[in-house]
């Protein structure tokens, strides 16, 4: 007969070996966790080396990648790209299949035999949150890739457009091109709205060396609008879209749309018009178009996260004119430094029932919301966010920038958002006259806009010799941009 202590004794070296094989198997499976295939080299040497080794090799190529590029550069690379997306989708869910399979394998080859009071089950549910915490982020990267390929598809052009100032190759892409101007078209289209008119309508003319930004808000009821030469209506309207206020730039769009057989193959003709006719009213050359319809504008700004406004003055909500009397209001948007929603920023944008300018009280609005809009986006923010952001951008945004062309454009925004002037040039009544306008005069004011003259104090050959201003012509000098800081 045994003696009791031999017998303790016993069970206990079995309870120590029990903790051990215990303690191994969690060290085990965390380490295949934390390392791929770490952990299966204590039971599979060979298979748990070919999976760090494979690990290894990723590890070198994306590193040297990153440092050839830059890390910022090697993302939007990436990023950006349709063909590198295609990739990269099966590449994550190959990494993440081996991955699982270490853990998996260093799991089942750990698991100690069941013993009388001592379940395993802590050990299978710490497999399985193991198992989870690879999958999950996983799933999450290959989904975040697939939306952000079908987005380039969907919302960017596959070609540039004929004529447009673009990127080129090497170091600074940008280094070829002095300045590139954006049409940026708020559109009132959506469900219970028949056709489309511009809601607002701004170009932004960007520096493509310091990212200094001009916005020049068109004023919707301008008449007499040029059209350019090589445009089927210069025909039609020789002398400008000229008939009185039937005939004003926010039914241009309408204007193409109607005449859309003198258009032949164009799949949009009034944003062409728009386009054409807006660069004809500034004297530019509009690159590219970027089209956000009202319900679109509101869903980013919430996606957002809000937008920070400095509201100037009270902005009410739901308002219109009838019979000359303001109706409708349903609330106000009181002054002040605040964060406005989708809701909210939308009638800061649009209304104009409750203003002494109306419409150029509005336009300014505009422009101080773009100009927010550029400087306060948020990357973390916007990943976080991005399924309802992309999804956003898909239904409600279309632009002609080529998808080829985004890595370049995303470090020209980065200019911008990097402490980059942005100013903006309004073009209101007390500078034009919109029943009749000078179109020389505004495409003056256009280009001191863009080059502002030296500071005054310097000599000029424009100054008499006593010191006073030559006064040949009756008619006030053109007008620059204001700081939209300043202004907003």
């Amino acid at each position: 007969m045994r003696p009791a202590g031999s017998a303790r004794h016993a069970r206990q070296i079995a309870r120590d070996l029990d903790d051990r094989r215990r303690r191994r198997f969690y060290v085990l499976v965390a380490a295949s966790t934390l390392v791929p295939g770490l952990g299966l080299t204590w039971s599979r040497r060979r298979t748990g080396l070919a999976i760090l080794g494979t690990l290894l090799v990723l590890l070198l190529g994306v590193g040297g990648y990153t440092i050839a590029k830059g890390v910022t550069g090697s993302v939007l690379e990436v990023g950006l790209s349709r063909s590198a997306l295609a990739v990269v989708v099966p590449a994550v869910l190959l990494v993440a299949a081996g991955w699982i399979y270490g853990i998996v394998m260093t799991a089942g080859d750990n698991l100690p035999p069941p013993t009388a009071g001592r379940s395993r089950a802590p050990m299978l549910i710490a497999s399985g949150v193991a198992v989870l915490l690879v999958l999950l982020p996983t799933l999450q990267v290959a989904r975040y890739a697939v939306i952000q390929r079908s987005l380039l598809g969907d919302v960017f052009a596959s070609i540039r457009p004929d004529g447009a100032a673009g990127p080129g190759e090497g170091e600074d892409p940008w280094a070829g091109t002095e300045r590139v101007n954006v049409l940026l078209i708020g559109s009132d289209a959506g469900k219970g709205r028949v056709g489309t008119r511009p809601d607002a309508t701004m170009v932004a003319s960007i520096d493509t060396q310091t990212g200094r930004t001009v916005l020049f808000g068109v004023p919707r009821n301008l008449e007499n609008v040029p059209f350019s030469p090589d445009s089927p209506l210069r025909q039609v309207y020789p002398d400008g879209y000229s008939c009185g206020d039937g005939c004003l730039f926010e039914y241009v769009w309408t204007l193409g749309t109607q005449n859309a057989e003198l258009f032949p193959g164009d799949p949009n003709p009034g944003l062409t018009v728009t386009k054409d006719a807006a660069g004809q009213v500034l004297g530019l050359d509009v690159d590219y178009t970027a089209v956000v319809n009202l319900q679109g504008f509101t869903q980013l700004v919430d996606a957002m996260g809000g937008v920070r406004i400095d509201v100037k003055e009270r902005v009410c909500i739901g308002c219109k004119i009838e019979g000359g009397q303001v109706v409708g209001t349903t609330g106000y948007i009181e002054p002040g430094v605040q964060t406005l929603d989708g809701f909210h920023a939308l009638w800061y944008s649009r209304s104009r029932a409750d203003s002494e300018d109306g419409d150029f009280s509005r336009m300014r609005r505009q422009r101080c919301m773009v100009g927010a809009l550029l400087t306060q986006v948020d990357p973390v923010l916007m990943l976080r966010r991005y399924p309802d952001l992309a999804a956003v951008l898909t239904n409600n945004v279309t632009v002609d920038i080529p998808q080829q062309d985004l890595e370049a454009w995303a470090g020209l925004v980065q200019k911008i958002q990097d402490g980059a002037e942005i100013s903006s040039l309004p073009l209101t009544n007390e500078a034009i006259d919109v029943t009749d306008p000078d179109y020389a005069r505004i495409h003056a004011m256009v280009q001191r806009a863009i080059d502002p003259p030296p500071a005054k104090g310097s000599s000029s050959p424009s100054s008499s010799t006593d010191g006073s201003t030559p006064s040949s012509t009756s008619e006030p000098p053109a007008k620059g941009a204001e700081d939209l800081a300043a202004t907003c």
